[in-house]
């Protein structure tokens, strides 16, 4: 059963498998097995919410990719990845949540079928999906293989985004300025957070145009006051109130690519020190971006964004930026560069960050951060066009 509605052209799935190839080639794997579920989908197009269970893609040099999940969500697989019908293996479901067996037995006898059971085999070792029971159970029906870390294998083959993905980004760039648009609009002292809350999904599954949005991988973040200082606070039902400073951390979401965007709104008239920071981290985002250019380092946007920070008296050590793009929950960042001082990956065009300098001080918290995308020539494009302030309503 062919996808009907596939999100990619088969040259790019064959451009993504090649580079992984080659990646397991120079780390002289016979075999990676990919759990994480944003791998998953990159290498194969898979898409569903079946990452509470174990499933992932076997990637060998010679043959096509195997999907291997649950028996149920073979039926997803069968709609959605580019591999023929007979590249999808699905286990019983007496596997699923047991204390008496295990889901990598099932998985162990899939790798013993394609001759590598005594073969180097990359793992996932820290990721999420990939639990030290899976592990300790795959070593165990596998004692003849060579299992060792793979981790972030294929994540750093997706740090450069093809054309097609760059065009997804764009329309979830879309989605996340209609989303903040009515943040801005709507926020005012009485309203119940969630209130605003469900009318930020509302905008942001809505899409824009034809553009319908996705789920993103990560929460409305909307902490406001002394709250602002935990940057990961989810919401209540509490109203907002005038006087408090409140930042939205957000993102539009297009068939799983991520636009993060964050700004922040005062209710009222905001205190002089707030305004101060306001202008240090502005002329420190607009020197970043300034820095974010091909050829430079990652550390360069970090060490730019510093600067302004620091003749304000403002201490901020933090990393300011990850890479995006594709994701699922619970995270839409890439987990392999870091915009930090200590960070010297060289920058290419076609890497897309989110320049993230918040500041989450003792007792208040202020975001205004940009994605953007590291082109050919010149200064990093931003996927947004707001301006770059604390909005102020009276």
């Amino acid at each position: 059963m062919a996808h009907s509605n596939p999100a990619f052209s088969p040259a790019e799935y064959d451009r993504r498998l090649a580079k992984t190839r080659a990646a397991m080639s120079a780390a002289g794997l016979d075999a990676l097995f990919v759990e994480d579920p944003s791998n998953m989908a990159w290498l194969t197009g898979y898409e569903g919410w079946s990452f509470y269970v174990h499933q992932g893609v076997l990637v060998l040099h010679d043959q096509d990719p195997i999907w291997w999940g649950r028996n149920q969500d073979a039926n997803g697989a069968l709609r959605t990845v580019w591999m023929e019908n007979d590249r999808i293996r699905g286990y019983a479901d007496h596997f699923v949540q047991s204390t008496v067996r295990h889901p990598m037995q099932d998985l162990a006898a899939l790798i013993r079928d394609c001759g590598l059971t005594a073969g180097r085999i990359g793992v996932e070792l820290d990721n999420y999906y990939y639990s030290a029971k899976a592990h300790l159970t795959l070593v165990a029906e596998l004692p003849q293989a060579d299992l060792v870390d793979a981790n972030g294998l294929v994540n750093w083959q997706r740090a450069v985004k093809s054309d097609e993905e760059i065009a997804l980004m764009r329309k979830a760039a879309r989605i996340s300025e209609y989303v903040t648009d009515g943040v801005i609009d709507r926020i005012e002292p009485g309203l119940r957070k969630n209130v605003l809350v469900a009318q930020i999904y509302h905008d942001a599954i809505s899409g824009v145009g034809e553009d319908w949005g996705d789920y993103a991988a990560i929460v409305p973040l909307l902490p406001s006051g002394s709250d602002a200082a935990a940057p990961h606070l989810t919401w209540d039902g509490a109203p907002f109130k005038s006087g408090e400073c409140t930042f939205f951390e957000l993102s539009g979401c297009y068939r799983r690519y991520h636009t993060p965007f964050c700004r922040s709104v005062f209710l009222g008239q905001p205190p002089d020190h707030l305004l101060r920071a306001e202008a240090a981290l502005v002329e420190g985002l607009e020197a970043g971006l300034d820095a974010a250019r091909a050829g430079n380092q990652a550390r360069d946007i970090a060490l730019a964004l510093a600067a302004p920070l620091e003749r304000a008296g403002i201490e901020r050590g933090a990393r300011c930026g990850y890479p995006i793009g594709l994701s699922y929950p619970p995270d839409w960042g890439e987990r392999t560069i870091s915009l930090r001082p200590e960070d010297e990956t060289v920058l290419e065009p076609g890497m897309t960050f989110h320049f993230m300098p918040g500041l989450w001080m003792d007792d208040w918290g202020l975001e205004i951060t940009e994605s953007i995308l590291i082109t050919e020539i010149g200064p990093a494009e931003c996927f947004c066009n707001r301006p770059r302030k604390l909005f102020v309503k009276p």
